[in-house]
C-alpha cells in the first residue's frame, strides 16, 4: 500500500475501508472500497496530489458540490466528497460491470443498434444536466460505465469543477489537460474560456463514431497532432468504413461533429431524436438553419516534428478562420407584429425575455389568471403559448436558453419551465418577489425579495439572500437583477422610499462580499457581452457606458443611443439583450399604460365613460362619484370625479404612491393608502379637498387593502404583500390594537363585507390556488365557506347582499346567489360575462358594483398606449461598438 493510501486509509477509517485499486486516469486513482456507514460498495476516487495542489482543494470540492444533486437513471451520482489529510476524494456508486472502453478495448466495434441505443441513453443522460446548466466536458469511453448493458455518465462535473477551481487555467503549464484530445471540441482544443452543452454533444458524437469504427474521428501520434487534425480535417465517412451503418446515423454524427458549434444540434436530445429518425438526413439539418461548408482537405500523417510544426501553424489559421467573428455585420432594425390575439398584455415588471443566441423569445400574451408566457421563435411567423404558464410575470431565459424562469403572483412562486415540453415545475414557493430575475452562469436564480436580492438553485432548496436594503439612503427595493457573465456581480436597480422613478439608481454589488454600491441614476439595466452597462432612464432614454466586469465600475462616460424606449408606472421596462447581441424592446416613450373607465352591464354590453390611465376605481355609496386612483409622472395619486359626467379633481399631492380608494360610509371622504410615512398606512381625505388628509391607522407593516363596515365602526384590511398577507380588523376611537380575522401561513387578500356586516368574503391560497372563502363576521374562527369552484378572486358583495360577485380562474365574472341566515348557504353560480378583457389582479379588487346591481365599472387596459412598438435590432454590438466605442479597461 501507498503511503498517500496509507494515510488516506487512516484518515477515513471510520467512514470507508479502501480494498483495492480499481484503475487510475488523468486526474484521479480509483479504489474500490466499503462504506461502514451504509455498508456498501463504492468508487472512491482520490485527486492526484499534484494536480490537488494546483487546484486549491477546497475550491475543487466547493465547485463538485454543484453536481451532487444529479439523479438521473444514466447518471452515476455523487455520493460524498472531502478532503482527508490533504489528499482530495470524492465518492460514486461502485458499477459492478465494465466501462466502454473496457469493452471497446475487448470487442473493437459494438454491433450498430447497441451503439445508438448506448449513445441515446448517454444524451439523455446529457440533456438532464445541460437542463441544470452543467456541461461534462470531458465525455469519453472510460467515464461511461455499463451496467447490465446499460449506460451510466461518470464523473460529471469533475472537469468543471477543475475548470472552475483557483489553478484551473494553470493546469496546460503542468502537461495536464481538462479533456480528452480525441473527444475534444474544437473550442476545447483552442482553449475557449466558455464551454457550453454543444461540447458534450461533439464528444459523443466522437464516442458514437469509435464505437461503429472502431477509433475515434481524429488519431495522432500526440495530443497536438491530433487537435491538429480536428481543427483542419473532416471525419472519414461512417458508411465508407462499416456499409451497414444507417445513413440517418451518418448524419446524425457529422452533425454532432460539426467544427463550429452553432452547427451542431441545438441540444443533446436533438441528437439522440436525430438517431432514432430513419428519414433523418444532413438536409433535415440544413433545413433547419445549419449552413453547408465544403470539406477542408485531408492532411498527411505526420512524419516528422518539422512537418507537425507546419501542421500547428495551418491548425490555428483555421481555428481562427471558424471561430473568429467576422467582419462587422450589417445592423437590422425593425418592428415585430404580434397581431391583436397574440398581444404583450399590460402589466407591471419586465414582460419581454430574449434567448442567448438570440433565435428566439417569449413575452406575457394572452390567457388565464391575466395572462401566459408565449413563445415566438425569430423564424415563425406566429408565436405558441407556453402549457402551464397562466398567471405569468417577468419571464428571463436560463443561459443554455432551454429554460425559462418566471414569476406566478397568486400564489407567490418562482418557476421554471423547459421549452422541450415538460410542466413547469415550482423553485421557490415563499421569500421571493417578482419584480424581475435572472439566471446566472453559477447556476442560480437570482430574484428580488422583501429586503434585497436572493438566490436559489434551479432545483429548489435554500434560499440565500444577496443583498440587504440600505435603510439608512431610504432604500425600499432591489429590482430587476442582471448577473454579470463572470457571475461576480450582480447588477440592479434600486428604489427609493417616497421617490419617483427619476430618483431610481442602478447599483452593482459584490458577491464574494455582499457590499453593494450605486453606479449611476436610471430605472433598468443590463450589462452586455460587448463590454457595456446599458441602461434606460425614467425619459426613456437608453444609455450605455463602458463597464468593466472584474472590476465592476464604469470605466468611461455614457453615451445616448436611442429615445424613446417605453417605461411605465413606477418605471417598469421592456427591453432585453441577447448575448449574442439582438436587442429587443418595447418603443412609446415614458408613458403610462393607457385603459378606460367601462361601464359593464350584466350581459356583457360595454360603455366607455373615461379614458386615462386608470388603476383602481370606488363609487361612492350613492354612485354619484367616483374616486380612482392614477398613474402620472409623480407616481399614482386619488382623482375624484362626478358621475355620470363631470371632471376629474385631483385629491392627493403628498408622496409618490396614493392609491385604492375606498369611501367612508358617510360618502364624504375616501379613505386610501399612502407611502408618505415610513411604510403604508390608512389616510382619508374630504372628497372635496376643503380638508387635508389625516392618518387613520398606522401598522408596523405595509396596509395594502382597505374596507369599510356599511355603519362606519370596523376597518378591514390587509396588512403584508404577497406571499405573506393577512386580513385584521380595527375600530377606529374603540381598539388600540387591531385583531386579526384571518391570519395564517398562507396569504389571505381581497377582504369584502358584506352589506349587513355578518360575513367577510376573502382569497386565500390555501388550497393550492387561490380560492374564494366566505366567514363569519367578526367571529371568523366559527364558520368557513367556500364560494368559488376551481379558482377566484377579486370578490365583491352586491349592495343587496344576495350575490356574491367574483372573478373565476378562466376570467369568467360570476354571480353566486347567497342566502344568508343563522347560517349561510350558496346557491346557483352563474357566469355573468367574459371579464379577461379588463384590468384584473390577484392581490386587489380592481372593480365596483353600482347601487342597483345592473352594471359594474371596470378598466380596460390599453396597454402603454397606442404608440408602443416592439423593436427588433439585428447585430446590435456593432452599432454598439461605432457609437460608445470598445470598454476602457
Amino acid at each position: 500500500m501507498t503511503d498517500s493510501v496509507a494515510r488516506l486509509s487512516a484518515a477515513l477509517a471510520d467512514r470507508y475501508v479502501i480494498e483495492r485499486e480499481l484503475g487510475a486516469g488523468g486526474m484521479a486513482t480509483v479504489y474500490l472500497a466499503q462504506d461502514v456507514r451504509h455498508d456498501r460498495k463504492v468508487a472512491l476516487k482520490v485527486l492526484r496530489p499534484e494536480l490537488s495542489a494546483i487546484l486549491g482543494g477546497e475550491r475543487f470540492l466547493h465547485e463538485i458540490k454543484t453536481t451532487a444533486n444529479l439523479q438521473h437513471p444514466h447518471i452515476l451520482s455523487l455520493f460524498d466528497s472531502g478532503e482527508a489529510d490533504g489528499l482530495v476524494f470524492y465518492v460514486m456508486p461502485y458499477v459492478d460491470g465494465e466501462s466502454l472502453r473496457d469493452r471497446l478495448n475487448r470487442e473493437k466495434q459494438l454491433p450498430v443498434e447497441e451503439a445508438v441505443r448506448i449513445a441515446r441513453e448517454v444524451a439523455d443522460a446529457l440533456e438532464y444536466a445541460h437542463q441544470k446548466g452543467i456541461v461534462h466536458r470531458d465525455i469519453k469511453p472510460e467515464n461511461i460505465l455499463l451496467h447490465g448493458g446499460h449506460a451510466m455518465v461518470a464523473d460529471f462535473g469533475i472537469a468543471l469543477a477543475a475548470s472552475r477551481s483557483d489553478g484551473g487555467t494553470r493546469m496546460t503549464e503542468t502537461g495536464m489537460s481538462l479533456g480528452t484530445p480525441h473527444y475534444m471540441s474544437p473550442e476545447q482544443s483552442m482553449g475557449e474560456r466558455e464551454i457550453t452543452p454543444k461540447a458534450d454533444i461533439y464528444a459523443l458524437g466522437c464516442v458514437l463514431y469509435e464505437m461503429l469504427t472502431a477509433e475515434p474521428p481524429f488519431t495522432g501520434a500526440t495530443a497536438q497532432a491530433i487537435i491538429a487534425r480536428v481543427m483542419t480535417e473532416e471525419p472519414r465517412s461512417l458508411t465508407l468504413q462499416r456499409r451497414t451503418i444507417p445513413p440517418n446515423v451518418e448524419a446524425a454524427v457529422r452533425t454532432a461533429l460539426e467544427k463550429l458549434p452553432a452547427d451542431r444540434f441545438a441540444s443533446a436530445a436533438a441528437f439522440a431524436e436525430a438517431l432514432g429518425k430513419a428519414d433523418f438526413t444532413l438536409a433535415n439539418t440544413r433545413a433547419a438553419g445549419t449552413p453547408t461548408r465544403p470539406h477542408a482537405g485531408t492532411s498527411a500523417r505526420l512524419r516528422s516534428a518539422a512537418q507537425w510544426v507546419a501542421l500547428a501553424a495551418v491548425a490555428v489559421a483555421g481555428a481562427w478562420g471558424w471561430l473568429r467573428s467576422g467582419p462587422p455585420q450589417p445592423v437590422s432594425r425593425y418592428s415585430i407584429a404580434l397581431g391583436a390575439a397574440q398581444a404583450i398584455q399590460p402589466g407591471q415588471g419586465p414582460r419581454i425575455a430574449i434567448s442567448p443566441d438570440g433565435s428566439r423569445f417569449v413575452y406575457v400574451g394572452p390567457g388565464d389568471r391575466g395572462g401566459r408566457l408565449w413563445l415566438r421563435e425569430r423564424d415563425k411567423l406566429l408565436a405558441t403559448p407556453l402549457p402551464g404558464t397562466d398567471g405569468a410575470i417577468s419571464p428571463f431565459f436560463s443561459p443554455d436558453g432551454q429554460r425559462v424562469g418566471f414569476y406566478t403572483i397568486a400564489p407567490m412562486h418562482l418557476r421554471v419551465v423547459s421549452l422541450g415540453g415538460e410542466p413547469p415545475v415550482t423553485v421557490a414557493d415563499s421569500a421571493v418577489d417578482w419584480d424581475g430575475g435572472a439566471w446566472g452562469t453559477d447556476d442560480f436564480l437570482y430574484s428580488d425579495a422583501d429586503n434585497g436580492l436572493v438566490r436559489v438553485r434551479p432545483g429548489g432548496g435554500a434560499i440565500e439572500q444577496v443583498t440587504r436594503y440600505d435603510s439608512a439612503h431610504g432604500e425600499i427595493a432591489h429590482n430587476y437583477p442582471d448577473v454579470l457573465p463572470n457571475a461576480k456581480g450582480v447588477v440592479f436597480t434600486v428604489w427609493h422610499r417616497g421617490a419617483t422613478p427619476e430618483a431610481h439608481d442602478i447599483a452593482v454589488v459584490n458577491l464574494r462580499t455582499g457590499v453593494h454600491r450605486v453606479l449611476v441614476r436610471g430605472v433598468y439595466a443590463r450589462y452586455v457581452r460587448s463590454g457595456h452597462l446599458v441602461y434606460v432612464t425614467s425619459d426613456g432614454m437608453l444609455l450605455a457606458a463602458p463597464f468593466d466586469q472584474d472590476r465592476m465600475e464604469l470605466t468611461g462616460p455614457a453615451t445616448a443611443l436611442t429615445e424613446g424606449v417605453n417605461v411605465r408606472g413606477a418605471g417598469f421596462v421592456d427591453l432585453t439583450v441577447s448575448s449574442a447581441g439582438t436587442l429587443l424592446f418595447l418603443s412609446g416613450g415614458a408613458t403610462a399604460s393607457m385603459s378606460d373607465l367601462v361601464w359593464v352591464r350584466r350581459d356583457g354590453t360595454a360603455e366607455v365613460i373615461d379614458s386615462g390611465a386608470f388603476a383602481t376605481v370606488a363609487l361612492s355609496p350613492d354612485g354619484r362619484r367616483l374616486a380612482v386612483s392614477i398613474v402620472d409622472g409623480t407616481g399614482e395619486q386619488i382623482w375624484v370625479r362626478p358621475l355620470p359626467v363631470g371632471p376629474l379633481s385631483k385629491l392627493t399631492f403628498e408622496a409618490t404612491l396614493n392609491f385604492r380608494p375606498a369611501w367612508m360610509p358617510d360618502g364624504q371622504s375616501v379613505s386610501f393608502v399612502s407611502s408618505r410615512g415610513e411604510n403604508r398606512d390608512v389616510f382619508a381625505q374630504r372628497a372635496d379637498g376643503s380638508s387635508p388628509a389625516r392618518l387613520v391607522l398606522d401598522q408596523p407593516d405595509d396596509i395594502n387593502e382597505v374596507e369599510w363596515s356599511r355603519d362606519g365602526r370596523w376597518l378591514v384590511f390587509r396588512r403584508g404583500s404577497t406571499p405573506v398577507t393577512d386580513i385584521l380588523a380595527f375600530r377606529p376611537g374603540v381598539d388600540s390594537a387591531p385583531t386579526a380575522v384571518v391570519a395564517s401561513a398562507f396569504s389571505e387578500r381581497n377582504p369584502a363585507l358584506s352589506p349587513d356586516g355578518r360575513w367577510l368574503a376573502y382569497v386565500s391560497d390555501e388550497s393550492g390556488q387561490l380560492e374564494v372563502y366566505v366567514r363569519p363576521f367578526p367571529d371568523a374562527a366559527r364558520a368557513k365557506w367556500q364560494v368559488s369552484l376551481a379558482g377566484g378572486s377579486e370578490p365583491l358583495w352586491s349592495r343587496s347582499g344576495r350575490e356574491l360577485f367574483y372573478r373565476s380562474a378562466s376570467g369568467e365574472f360570476v354571480a353566486a346567489e347567497i342566502v344568508a341566515g343563522p347560517t349561510l348557504t350558496v346557491g346557483r353560480q352563474r357566469s355573468l360575462f367574459q371579464a379577461s378583457g379588463y384590468a384584473s389582479s390577484e392581490s386587489h379588487r380592481l372593480y365596483d358594483v353600482a347601487p342597483d346591481d345592473r352594471r359594474f365599472l371596470m378598466v380596460r387596459e390599453r396597454g402603454g398606449g397606442e404608440r408602443a412598438d416592439l423593436i427588433l435590432v439585428q447585430n446590435w454590438f456593432e452599432e454598439l461598438r461605432a457609437k460608445v466605442g470598445r470598454r476602457h479597461d
